[in-house]
């Protein structure tokens, strides 16, 4: 009964929303001069269907693989909108937002059903999607040249986060052996090539030598902390 009031009062809700909406767009924006075009909305309200239909059914571990199309759809919502109302260029430069959308589906799937394998098309997407993004506000597309060899780290990730996390050695290591293999592939590109790319790429290796650097410098102390630890706890009581 609860779930049902939690519905119609959802969907009720809606379509006020909708109805106050389709009115000011036939009189006030109009009046102004402004008007919106509002069938996307129709769309958000599916993406919108399919991301709280787990909540509304009180079943959020079963049926949060809806989570997968409902957060796409409701990104190519959210782009029409606003290449229709504010920029016409919008979809043109943001449209691998759409996979990093069904990126995060996918992580959201993994997060409610408590399955770390919906974690792998996650990071894969999810990095396709960084760098389509990249070179689609950039406009430089000539980067693929050396950021290619992302897409392979990008399933050496996935196998090492989802190994570690469902504690599957071999799967970690032979994760850690891919990024090992495609961090080599990136230097050689980075090396090879020359031009912008190549700045490109340095850049990248220089800010991912320093985060090593880092975290070594970070990891070194705490050994010794806890040695010293170790050591006091060894004592005797006096």
């Amino acid at each position: 009964m609860g779930t049902s009031r939690r519905t119609t009062n959802v969907l009720g809700l809606g379509l006020i929303l909708l109805g106050g909406l389709t009115l000011l767009n036939n009189t006030f924006f109009r009046w102004i001069g402004f008007r919106v075009e509002l069938w996307p909305l129709w769309i958000t309200a599916v993406g919108m269907a399919f991301i709280a239909a787990p909540f509304l059914f009180g079943n959020p571990r079963r049926l949060s693989p809806l989570f997968i199309p409902g957060f796409p759809i409701l990104m190519v919502s959210l782009l029409l909108l606003w290449n229709g109302v504010f920029w016409w260029g919008a979809w043109a430069t943001f449209w691998p937002m759409i996979l990093l959308a069904l990126a995060f589906g996918f992580a959201a799937t993994a997060v409610f059903m408590r399955i770390v394998w919906f974690l792998i098309p996650a990071i894969k997407i999810g990095v396709l999607g960084l760098i389509l993004q990249f070179t689609a506000v950039t406009g430089w597309w000539s980067a693929w040249a050396v950021l290619w060899p992302g897409l392979p780290l990008s399933t050496g990730l996935a196998l090492l986060v989802c190994g570690h996390l469902a504690q599957k050695p071999g799967l970690a290591k032979a994760g850690s052996i891919i990024i090992f293999l495609s961090a080599g592939l990136f230097v050689m590109m980075t090396t090879i090539l020359s031009g912008g790319v190549s700045l490109l790429g340095a850049l990248l290796l220089i800010g991912g030598g320093s985060v090593m650097v880092l975290r070594g410098m970070l990891s070194g102390k705490r050994p010794l902390a806890l040695k010293e630890k170790e050591i006091e706890e060894k004592l005797p009581i006096i």
